[in-house]
């Protein structure tokens, strides 16, 4: 188990400087690469975004690159500028006509410019590729230590989830004779104030029936079932995370059965608690590759 927080950095030497990789991943459902890139190698940005797709899975992922080392100094784009300058004029000729476009606001742009590179192509792309190699170790050995963290949290989680199952299934047959005493009571107090009888084996046919309708063994066994699946997938090193997502829906879904089913104070508590635990094991499954 992997979780999808993590951080990774690497360096890679590329004449006369250094490139540096740094990339930063957080839990998202589907795989999300953003790039970013000096202006001088912004042409390198589709051959990392797509080394990253083939390296990476689910999560978001930052990728952020640095240079560090002499780069020519950047030339003004003159055919860029001068286009870029119409369209500053159609522009102002929409919103204020008549006004004047400063000169100086052209050369605010980052986009006319342009850093011609000494460095190759073919250069730059080997150390873009060796420096996020290293980065994205670094990265995966800080998730499956996350992973692990999460690992353990839950497999915890899940041996409370046990525990308050084998107690919830322990009460059953006292909360069965609970409901059963209340039941007679209230139908004798009712038949008390209007004076009238009521053939016993009728009160106990309904009570059999409110019994019928509390049954919670099928809920148990399948919550029951479901930790098991969830052990086991703590256990698997592929990705996991949307499987034990769905899972611990499921299991959301069989506590609200139960507690819907109970009609005593105490199995409420216990059930309350069971449904707490499972929110706080799908909390943490969020960042769960």
């Amino acid at each position: 188990m992997k979780s999808m927080t993590g951080f990774g950095t690497g360096d890679a030497p590329l004449d006369p400087g250094k490139l540096t990789v740094e990339v930063r991943s957080v839990n998202h459902r589907y795989l999300d690469v953003r790039v970013r890139l000096p202006q001088e190698f912004v042409d390198q940005s589709m051959f990392l975004e797509q080394r990253a797709r083939e390296r990476l899975t689910r999560g978001r992922f930052d990728i952020g690159v640095r240079y560090e080392g002499p780069l020519p100094a950047a030339r003004l784009d003159v055919e860029r500028a001068i286009n870029t300058y119409r369209e500053l004029e159609r522009l102002r000729d929409q919103l204020s006509p008549g006004e004047t476009v400063p000169i100086a606001a052209l050369f605010a742009l980052p986009n006319i410019y342009s850093a011609p590179s000494t460095l190759e192509p073919a250069g730059v792309q080997r150390a873009l590729g060796a420096a996020f190699d290293v980065a994205v170790r670094g990265l995966e050995r800080m998730r499956a230590q996350e992973g692990e963290a999460l690992a353990r949290e839950l497999a915890g989680r899940i041996a409370a989830c046990r525990a308050l199952h084998d107690q919830i299934t322990e009460r059953l047959p006292e909360a069965s004779r609970t409901l059963a005493a209340r039941v007679r009571a209230r139908v004798e107090r009712l038949l008390a104030d209007v004076s009238a009888t009521l053939d016993p084996s009728r009160i106990e046919a309904e009570i059999a029936l409110l019994a019928e309708r509390g049954d919670v063994t099928e809920e148990l066994v399948r919550l029951d079932s479901h930790f098991a699946q969830l052990e086991s997938l703590l256990a698997m090193e592929e990705p996991s995370g949307r499987r034990l997502d769905f899972l611990l829906q499921e299991m959301a879904r069989e506590a609200n059965t139960v507690g819907a089913k109970s009609q005593e104070a105490e199995l409420g508590h216990r059930v309350v608690e069971l449904k707490s635990e499972i929110e706080r094991m799908r909390e943490q499954v969020q960042n769960v590759e």
